[in-house]
């Protein structure tokens, strides 16, 4: 296979250990470290008798990169140069992950700072992504963890603070670490409570609102209901004989009197 030692063509990789590789295109939110990590969990799972994981993994390497990374692969890579796969590794960083790109993310981890919306939790994540996604920064593990501590907003730094006894700083990393994922998930835990608890009281309370909109809806409705009644029973009751069965001029006490009326005055 071109750049690899002719040495080692042999190993046949089925379909199914294929499919499950992961896939390199070489964008710019690819991880190179990532992915030769990934790659090596899928090798991992394979071990048939008799053949290392370092065969595996250098046969595996070559169906994991996509175009165009594959021209790089195939044709600007002498042939047979690759005999191990640290050599693989450190050809494949220095083309995909050059010393720009580490100073770059170096940078961002000296300078690293908690925002007014993040919480503790979400601060401590982002700052382990970022360190994981450079293993070469070069930055020892007190300079991580104060930079980590330097970038904290105040109030998350005073808990931290009182947790410490104000001396994180003197803890070891492994210690200060130890102690900051801690405080992280409790943080993490209480805020998730808090969430689902403000959840169940809007809901509360919409409901609440609903029902008294609704109860002042119903109130209008029998009010104007009422009035509706009121006003058709008083424009049927007879001014004459006080009779709901009959308007004023429909009253028969009306229409006997002109009856009468008429036959006096013919007479």
């Amino acid at each position: 296979m071109y750049c690899l030692s002719g040495t080692r063509e042999s190993l046949k990789l089925n379909s199914g250990f294929l499919n499950l590789l992961p896939k390199f295109y070489g964008n710019a939110g690819d991880n190179p470290y990532r992915h030769l990590k990934e790659l090596k969990v899928v090798c991992s799972s394979m071990n048939p008798g008799g053949i290392e994981q370092e065969h595996i993994r250098l046969h595996a390497f070559l169906f994991s990169l996509q175009d165009p990374d594959k021209e790089w692969l195939y044709e600007q890579l002498p042939s047979s140069s690759i005999n191990s796969w640290v050599e693989l590794e450190k050809v494949f960083l220095e083309r995909f992950f050059p010393a720009s790109r580490i100073g770059s993310i170096s940078k961002e981890i000296c300078g690293i700072r908690e925002n007014n919306n993040e919480s503790l939790y979400e601060y401590w994540q982002l700052f382990n992504r970022l360190c994981s996604s450079c293993p070469q920064h070069q930055i020892s593990d007190q300079l991580l963890i104060q930079y980590f501590y330097e970038g904290l907003l105040p109030n998350d730094t005073g808990m931290i603070d009182a947790s410490s006894g104000g001396a994180l700083v003197d803890k070891t990393p492994t210690e200060a670490r130890k102690l900051i994922s801690n405080m992280a998930q409790n943080t993490q835990q209480f805020s998730t409570r808090n969430d689902v608890k403000r959840v169940n009281e809007i809901d509360i309370s919409g409901i609440h609102n609903q029902l008294q909109e609704n109860s002042q809806q119903i109130v209008t409705l029998t009010t104007l209901v009422s009035k509706i009644a009121s006003n058709e029973s008083k424009s049927r009751v007879c001014g004459v004989c006080s009779d709901f069965s009959h308007a004023t001029d429909e009253c028969p006490t009306l229409q006997s009197e002109d009856v009468n009326a008429l036959g006096g005055f013919s007479g």
